[in-house]
């Protein structure tokens, strides 16, 4: 690992007694973080790809994967529609995950990771696949995030498999609840199953208008129910993430007083990361 995170990385284990997030590990591979949600719209795409800007500004190496067959994390980064190779063909086998990885920056999916998973259905350890395809490239990275698709099916269950830690969307809605409960059954059966290690990270409050009754009320039940595994940042509800989605830019770029809320998400989650020096780093660019 290269930089100063790699200290970090590999020196997990010696905080494991005071650092409940600390991952015990001996070797310094990435730190790889399930992004999920039971449901479209609860700008979990949207927290993928501006928790990557945020994290690059701390000087770490990210590694995005879309692992939703509709690509909107792929359209996000402007990746051409006929990119290759791409997720679908590195869960086949057809592609190493090194070859598949765009500028550094993604593996890319489109409609025929949907393909794929069907694919996948009747094989034997389907749930393993992408934690031994990501063997290839976890020493590359810090961090690799993972956009799963709004489904709780089995493309969702091998992000689980492959992750560290699982990081959950919440729309600031009336059935936000309803939804992080169904999210948590699918990440017990990964842990009492397959990944054993996976840690739940928290939930981010998204989409959140604080001024009704409404999202403050929301924001509250969640609170009851998960306690302090409820980050503190909420990210504001605006049609500014949409225009900058559609051009392909960061909202740290394109609406920086929006952008705020991430990096004070970011900061967050470096914390639960064990990360000091990374949250120094970014606290000099915030």
């Amino acid at each position: 690992m290269s930089g100063g995170e790699g200290t970090e990385g590999s020196g997990s284990g010696s905080r494991a007694a005071s650092d409940p997030y600390a991952r015990h590990t001996l070797t310094a591979v990435a730190d790889k973080i399930a992004v999920l949600s039971q449901k479209g719209g609860t700008g979990k795409t949207t927290t993928v790809r501006t928790l990557a800007d945020a994290f690059r500004r701390a000087d770490l190496r990210v590694l995005t994967i879309d692992l939703d067959p509709q690509g909107n994390l792929s359209d996000y980064f402007d990746v051409p529609p006929d990119a290759e190779p791409t997720m679908g063909d590195v869960l086949t086998g057809k592609a190493r995950a090194s070859e598949a990885v765009l500028e550094g920056v993604i593996i890319p999916a489109n409609l025929s990771l949907a393909e794929a998973e069907l694919m996948l259905a009747g094989r034997m350890g389907r749930e393993l696949t992408l934690r031994k395809a990501l063997k290839d490239v976890e020493d590359d990275f810090d961090v690799i995030l993972i956009d799963c698709p709004p489904s709780l099916g089995l493309l969702t269950v091998n992000a689980l498999v492959a992750a560290d830690y699982a990081l959950l969307s919440s729309e600031a809605q009336y059935f936000a609840l309803q939804g992080v409960e169904q999210a948590l059954e699918v990440i017990e059966l990964a842990r009492d199953g397959l990944n054993p290690d996976l840690e739940w990270l928290g939930v981010v409050f998204n989409i959140a208008d604080m001024r009704t009754v409404h999202s403050r009320e929301a924001y509250e039940s969640l609170r009851e129910h998960v306690k302090d595994k409820l980050f503190e940042t909420t990210i504001r509800q605006s049609i500014a993430y949409a225009e900058s989605a559609e051009r392909a830019v960061s909202i740290l770029d394109h609406r920086p007083d929006l952008g705020a809320d991430y990096l004070k998400l970011a900061d967050e989650v470096l914390g639960r990361l064990g990360m000091p020096e990374a949250r120094r780093r970014l606290a000099a660019v915030a």
